[in-house]
This record gives structure tokens, C-alpha cells and sequence, in this order.
């Protein structure tokens, strides 16, 4: 291997396991919880310990080697999984399509724009916000429907903010857009994106996932939650002071776990329950006494909106937001997604 792919994929090996190792000393405990969601700390240490040995590799000038033949394995291979130990020549032919299929996805990591207009879907009404912190941010959201015909309905939040996360916000949106009409389910979707991603030596930073499926018919939401900000659900029959219920993780954010597993709930709908989706960029802000808006005053809000049309209840949270900041600037982007039975 050419020196200078060597040292470009030990650069990126060594930001990722700084970012994660940073993350893991220094992020409070409450939000490991939410990010990590069912996994532990302990499955981050692992990740590092992996991450430790391909850096050790290479400064050995080992990594990439083929145990067959003992020449280097093809940067294009390496670029895609930091682990592999075999190269191309070597694979079978169901490895060998396996990879190509991968590749081509991951080419197709390119940038898009977000949806200019909400789906019209049959007894669901639904309206979205996004601002970034700076010109671009890493905030997510979009509407794809999955191949058993369920309407997918996906929020997102790639770590940091500006260009960076950008570039990585959109290509995950392009690989969503491949991914989930070919899926039947939010899970099936999440494990080839833990799968594409992983050992992704471009792929150095972590990205929470929020994606449900939407059945209309049935008025069933199944969802995987990976380490996102638990969405709101206000159900019509509570009462003023009752507090909406929230959608968990269900696996870990993608990025911080070597092997990730990645369960999925289903709830039902009933007319006039509302759901809210959202980043951290919106319970996070802060005021100028350093007091975050939090979910408790999200919830709230929701519920005392809860009658009125859904792109009412994004304006309602967007001025009561401004006016809790008091001028103060954000510093992450901030995103809403709201969904109303009607």
C-alpha cells in the first residue's frame, strides 16, 4: 500500500477514536443514556479497543494486508471496512458482489436537498421546521416511504454542526433515499446503515436516527429509535397536566458501537394524537441564566397546542423558543417534525 493512503486512513481512524473517546469522558450521564440508549459503556470501549488495534496496525504498517497472500489489500477495500483481511482476488463471489452493492451505496453518499413539501397521507397531517446554527448544519429529516408501502417519517442529527456535518447529513439522506423503499420495516433500514457505516474510514463522527413507519390504514407507528431524542407523543385523551408519552431508543446512536443491535416498537394512533419529533438543538437551547428549554416545556407546549392545525403547533414552539432564548444565539441546529392524527 502507498504510503500516503496509509497515513490518510490512519488520520481518519485517529479523529474517529478522538471524537469517541472525547464523547465517552466528557458528555453528561443523562445523554449517554438517551444516545446509547439499551447498549452500555462498556460496548463503546470495545469499539475503541477495535479502533486501538487497526491504529496500532497501522503504524506497524500491517493494517491492510491480506492473511492469503500477504500483499495489500485494495485502499477502495480499506476505505469502505478498516478491518478487512482479505483482498478482492481472494473473495468469493457472493463477498465479491456483496462488496459491490456496498460500494455503490456508498458512492451514491451525495449531497441533496431536504423536502420542499410534507407528504399528503390519508388522515395525517404534517408540517416541518429545520435552522441550522450556522449557513449548514448536520439536522436531518425527510419523508420516504418503505417498500411494504408504510410511510416513513425520519428525523436525524449527525454530531456538531457547519460544513462537516453537512457533508455527512447529506449523505445519509442519499443513502436513506436507496435504503428504505428496498426495507419493510425502520429496523431493517438501520442495520444496513450500522453496516455501511461502521468501518467507514470516512465516516468519523456518530448520527442519531429517528425513523418510523406509518401505516395509515391501521393507524399503527412502528418505529427504531438509534440514540435519538425521544419523539412526544400528546394522545388525545389526556388531561392538561398529563405528560405526553415518549418513544425511547431502541438501539444505540450509529457510530458508537461496534455490533449494534437494532430493535423497533409499534404503537397505535388515535384522531387527534400528536406527534412531535425534534433534535437536541430544541431542548438544549439555553437562555441567558444558562437554563435549558428542555423537554418537560416542549411537552407542554405540544399539549396545550394540541387542538390546533400542526404547522400552528411548529409556530407556537418556534416563538415560544425565540422568546425563552432572549436574544441569545443558538448553538446547535434545531429541527421539528410534527405529525397530527386527524
Amino acid at each position: 500500500m502507498q504510503t500516503n493512503t496509509l497515513h490518510r486512513l490512519r488520520d481518519g481512524l485517529a479523529r474517529k477514536r478522538d471524537i469517541l473517546a472525547e464523547w465517552l469522558h466528557t458528555t453528561a450521564r443523562g445523554k449517554k443514556e438517551v444516545l446509547l440508549g439499551p447498549a452500555s459503556e462498556a460496548a463503546v470501549r470495545v469499539r475503541l479497543e477495535v479502533l486501538d488495534g487497526a491504529l496500532a496496525k497501522a503504524d506497524s504498517q500491517t493494517l491492510g494486508k491480506c492473511e492469503l497472500c500477504h500483499e495489500a489489500v485494495e485502499p477502495e477495500l480499506l476505505e469502505v471496512d478498516y478491518t478487512a483481511r482479505v483482498c478482492l482476488e481472494h473473495l468469493s463471489g457472493d463477498e465479491r458482489r456483496q462488496l459491490e452493492r456496498e460500494l455503490e451505496l456508498a458512492q451514491a453518499v451525495q449531497k441533496m436537498l431536504l423536502p420542499q413539501a410534507v407528504p399528503r397521507i390519508p388522515g395525517f397531517e404534517i408540517a416541518a421546521f429545520s435552522r441550522p446554527a450556522q449557513i449548514v448544519g448536520g439536522d436531518y429529516f425527510d419523508f420516504i416511504d418503505f417498500g411494504s408501502g408504510a410511510h416513513g417519517l425520519i428525523i436525524a442529527d449527525v454530531a456538531g454542526h457547519g460544513v462537516a456535518a453537512s457533508l455527512h447529513m447529506a449523505g445519509i439522506q442519499a443513502l436513506l433515499r436507496t435504503l428504505v423503499p428496498l426495507h419493510r420495516s425502520p429496523a431493517e433500514v438501520m442495520r444496513q446503515v450500522h453496516k455501511l457505516f461502521i468501518h467507514n474510514s470516512r465516516f468519523d463522527t456518530f448520527v442519531t436516527f429517528f425513523i418510523g413507519a406509518l401505516d395509515a390504514s391501521s393507524r399503527t407507528f412502528t418505529f427504531c429509535n438509534a440514540g435519538h431524542q425521544p419523539p412526544l407523543v400528546v394522545r388525545q385523551n389526556g388531561g392538561a397536566d398529563d405528560a405526553p408519552e415518549a418513544l425511547p431508543p431502541t438501539a444505540a446512536a450509529v457510530g458508537l458501537v461496534e455490533d449494534a443491535l437494532f430493535a423497533e416498537r409499534t404503537i397505535a394512533l388515535e384522531g387527534e394524537d400528536l406527534l412531535v419529533m425534534y433534535t437536541d438543538g430544541v431542548t438544549e437551547a439555553v437562555n441567558r441564566q444558562d437554563q435549558a428549554f428542555g423537554r418537560e416545556r416542549l411537552g407542554r407546549l405540544a399539549r396545550q397546542a394540541q387542538r390546533k392545525p400542526v404547522q400552528a403547533v411548529v409556530q407556537d414552539i418556534r416563538q415560544d423558543l425565540e422568546e425563552f432564548c432572549q436574544g441569545m444565539p443558538l448553538t446547535d441546529d434545531t429541527t421539528l417534525v410534527i405529525g397530527k392524527v386527524v
